[in-house]
């Protein structure tokens, strides 16, 4: 064996555990939300996408900014008019508006469709995260929103 052979193993070995140690860490979720500081259950909402995010070993990092003028902030990062609800969070980037359940968030998170900029909940359903009031449901649905695109990107039926 030469000894070029011998200081390539233990470099090769090193690289290896490190490239294998940075793919298994974990991974962060950061959650902004700006909310009407008189309104409770955008604080719900938090709690469901701080629960769902926080599984395994990944970490949540949330912030709640307090706004008096929370329609500025829907404008500012694009959240049309039809979808408004009563908070409006960052998440990794992505806009999201409303009761949208994590698993919605964490879906455009992965996917990240070209021209889309967030998701949105009109209004404030009952049944929706943070909306839960035992288990009745309306119906409400999903949708996914950019500068010139809208499309359904989930539908819950009323139950």
């Amino acid at each position: 064996m030469s000894l070029r052979s011998l200081t390539r193993t233990p470099l090769r070995l090193a690289l290896g555990l490190s490239l294998a140690a940075c793919a298994g860490a974990a991974q962060a979720t950061s959650i902004t939300m700006y909310r009407d500081p008189n309104c409770g259950c955008c604080l719900a909402w938090l709690d469901h996408a701080d629960d769902h995010f926080a599984k395994g070993d990944e970490t949540v990092t949330s912030k709640t900014i307090d706004s008096e003028n929370i329609a500025a902030v829907k404008a500012e990062n694009g959240v049309p008019a039809d979808l408004v609800s009563c908070h409006t969070a960052i998440v990794d980037g992505m806009v999201i508006e409303g009761h949208v359940p994590a698993a919605d968030v964490e879906r455009l998170l992965a996917e990240r469709p070209e021209g889309i900029t967030g998701l949105a909940v009109a209004g404030m359903p009952l049944g929706s995260p943070g909306m839960e009031m035992g288990e009745r449901r309306q119906a409400f649905q999903v949708i996914a929103f950019g500068p010139d695109k809208r499309m359904v990107w989930a539908s819950y039926p009323a139950r």
